[in-house]
């Protein structure tokens, strides 16, 4: 997808500013400078183009400036900007709210807030639960990554980058195990592995924390960062179980898997388990800082006036885009869309698996789809280094691609959801291209 391998001035200068006054502890996958974006591309100021199985790590699943979410900011900003919910009501924020009561799971009165960041969305939903509990203790799962502020970096397991020196973190915060079937010892089943793995969480309950002390259980159903960890529906099913034999609150944690990325609207239909709260943002607002906590009316009620909140919370240009991204989600049957895309990348990275030594277990749920990266099948050793590789040259060669996993070795594709098949298999045939470039075949 490169059409000019030439960088001018203004890339330079860019770059050198960037260095100059952002500093080093924000990341970029990618030091080209964005111009403009559309559907699935992403343009830069040299004219080089880029087949984006990024997503903004997941906040796009209707595209790039999608012409339906693009028209709605415009109407909205020619209306107004921000009186600030807090100050006076606007029909935006509470039509949004309404339209999430309606299409999360659970056949109960549920109530919503409205927050501007995934890590923001978490920690209110811990509020809550905090406050109708009368508890303190969180768990949430060795792997998960729930956000980078400070309760939500303590609930969070991958230390480096995100954890290193940033302490000391919130007290009464705990990990429970989460089952990892690709890396279960091979002398026992799945079926075995899957029941020790739920023994071994209730045994956390004995041994780590008492479940009379616990307020929430913070679940991803799908750990992202974790590297696309999908749980067995018996698990999930367990943990939702013990949650409710002892009154805790269980969250999902759906920023990721939310909006259709997985073939449902929300992950959690799949697992046949209703959570009582869902915490939400990424793919909401197509780009927007937005987010929210949806839940059981009498659970999100416990709070009083002003407990909750924010200056920007619910902003009307970002609640104008996420009531404008659900309405596309339906229309456009995004989450069918989704299981089409994830069989075609499935298909390709199987093709690849019998070509490559290195390609190792291929996770999917609908379009959330990851590949290991190892030195062998047989020794299933993390290799972060090729991850590393693989990604860099995808980079350099018109392909925005991420990685993940606590060792690094974790090829996640968040490719947005109305990305047509030939623009699919374009970024496929450059990531065979990096592969190839390994030259380790078969």
């Amino acid at each position: 997808m490169l059409v000019n391998d030439t960088v001018s001035n203004k890339t330079t200068e860019l770059q050198k500013k960037r260095a100059k006054y952002i500093p080093l502890g924000v990341g970029n996958g990618n030091l080209n400078v964005a111009h403009s974006a559309s559907g699935v591309t992403i343009t830069d100021i040299e004219g080089n183009r880029w087949i984006d199985f990024a997503g903004a790590i997941g906040t796009l699943n209707v595209g790039h400036t999608h012409p339906k979410v693009t028209q709605a900011v415009k109407d909205q900003t020619d209306k107004f900007l921000h009186p600030g919910f807090n100050v006076m009501m606007y029909e935006g924020y509470i039509n949004l709210a309404e339209k999430l009561a309606s299409i999360t799971p659970g056949n109960f009165d549920k109530k919503t807030i409205l927050l501007n960041s995934g890590a923001e969305a978490v920690e209110n939903a811990i509020k809550i639960a905090r406050k109708h509990t009368g508890r303190q203790a969180v768990v949430s799962f060795k792997r998960g990554f729930h956000g980078r502020t400070n309760l939500t970096m303590g609930m969070t397991s991958k230390v480096k980058p995100y954890k290193f020196g940033f302490g000391p973190f919130s007290p009464e915060v705990y990990q429970a195990p989460y089952p990892y079937t690709y890396t279960k010892p091979q002398n026992i089943s799945e079926e075995e592995y899957v029941n020790q793995t739920i023994q071994e969480f209730k045994n956390f309950f004995i041994e780590t924390v008492a479940p009379e002390t616990v307020a929430c259980v913070v679940m991803e159903p799908v750990q992202g960062e974790g590297g696309f960890i999908i749980p067995p529906v018996k698990f999930v099913k367990a943990v939702s179980e013990f949650c409710k034999e002892h009154g805790i609150i269980f969250v999902a944690d759906e920023i990721q898997t939310g909006f259709g990325r997985t073939g449902k609207m929300f992950a959690m239909e799949h697992f046949g388990v209703t959570p009582d709260l869902i915490t939400v943002s990424k793919s909401l607002a197509a780009g927007l800082p937005l987010s929210g906590v949806v839940g059981r009316s009498e659970i999100m009620d416990a709070a009083n006036p002003g407990e909750l909140g924010g200056t920007y919370a619910g902003n009307p240009l970002a609640c104008a885009a996420a009531l404008s991204v659900i309405e596309i989600i339906e229309e456009e049957e995004l989450c069918a869309r989704a299981e089409e895309q994830g069989t075609i990348i499935e298909n390709k990275l199987k093709e690849l698996q019998s070509q490559f030594e290195f390609v190792g277990e291929i996770r999917r749920l609908g379009a959330m789809v990851a590949v290991e990266i190892v030195e062998n099948n047989q020794s299933k050793t993390p290799d972060k280094a090729r991850t590393a590789a693989i990604t860099k040259y995808a980079n350099d060669n018109g392909l925005l691609l991420l990685s993940a996993g606590i060792n690094g070795n974790v090829i996640r594709f968040l490719i947005p959801l109305v990305a047509e098949e030939n623009e699919i298999n374009d970024g496929l045939n450059i990531l065979k291209q990096a592969f190839s470039s390994l030259q380790e075949e078969r």
